[in-house]
């Protein structure tokens, strides 16, 4: 196929034209299956934080969205330092008020939160009534993906990032503090275990990436690439990369939502469906055997939707 790249796309992105996908955006859920909003480095106060939260919330309540998936780079530019940081109340508590959004968030770190006080993210769940952050890697527990029959894995990416753990500061004090060969095990005994039709993992880096922040992160596709593909996972959610992707390659589904409060310019690369500079979230549609998503922009609107199949059961 080839595609022709006007002024717009070249400075701002790449997308297939959605005439091509047929695919409708994600819609009310008809009371089976699961919706989520996704969000990922998203806490700076930013006009654009306020844009997608408020857009978020409309298309929370449209869709009748079960929970938020929140992907990390929660808190600008260094984490937060208690359950007490005035943070927790300026860019979250505060922002987020559309009743659509007072649902649970399930929450996991970014290479910004590691560079404050990581655990005052899990003890904060204890105060918050919707914010869950059980450990730094976890399996997500809701009730609407058991009604999927999907399990989500959330895994903490920074401590895999050797330039994080060579850091001389606290970034790099606190990535060198967490076992990853641990949190590997983990993951590959968590994935051998799961019967559910669908598995979906979720980490703040992403696997592969067009962004011209980061790009593609190798020490993700060396270390947990291969136990997603052992195991048969459909989809990888990320962000990191401040913009909005989607990338099918090494067998999985790649959805990136990192334009929670700013967009950064972002280019095709191998395995591209779509790609732009944009600050926006996600939203997630699992029902039967279609997973469907649509990335939107900071005005709540539709810039690209697609669905993923699902396929056989993988045991190892």
């Amino acid at each position: 196929m080839t595609v022709l790249l006007d002024r717009r796309t070249l400075l701002g992105g790449f997308a297939l034209g959605a005439a091509t996908l047929s695919v409708a955006p994600v819609q009310a859920r008809g009371g089976k299956g699961c919706t989520f909003a996704v969000l990922g480095d998203w806490g700076r106060d930013t006009p654009e934080q306020h844009h997608v939260a408020a857009a978020m919330g409309r298309t929370a309540a449209a869709a009748q969205s079960d929970f938020v998936l929140a992907i990390g780079d929660n808190f600008y530019s260094d984490g937060v330092t208690s359950i007490d940081d005035p943070l927790w109340q300026s860019v979250f508590e505060g922002v987020y008020t559309h009743p659509a959004l007072q649902v649970p968030w399930y929450a996991l770190l970014g290479n910004h939160d590691y560079r404050g006080n990581p655990q005052a993210q899990i003890d904060y769940a204890k105060r918050s009534k919707r914010w869950r952050m059980p450990a730094r890697y976890y399996q997500v527990a809701d009730a609407s993906l058991a009604r999927a029959d999907t399990e989500l894995f959330a895994i903490d990416t920074s401590p895999f990032v050797e330039r994080y753990r060579t850091n001389d500061g606290m970034i790099g004090s606190n990535t060198r503090s967490q076992d990853t060969a641990k949190q590997l095990a983990w993951l590959d005994h968590a994935l051998s275990q799961s019967q559910a039709k669908w598995k979906i993992v979720t980490g703040h880096h992403p696997i592969r990436s067009g962004g011209s922040g980061h790009g593609d992160q190798p020490e993700i596709i060396a270390q947990v690439l291969p136990i997603l593909n052992r195991y048969g996972v459909q989809a990888y959610i990320a962000g990191h990369d401040h913009d909005l992707q989607h990338i099918r390659r090494d067998g999985i589904d790649m959805i990136q939502c990192g334009g929670g409060m700013e967009a950064r310019p972002v280019a095709a690369v191998e395995g591209t469906r779509f790609c732009r500079a944009a600050a926006g979230f996600g939203m997630v549609q699992i029902a039967g055997d279609l997973l469907s998503f649509d990335l939107r922009d900071e005005r709540g609107a539709s810039l690209y939707n697609a669905s993923i199949p699902v396929r056989a059961r993988v045991t190892a």
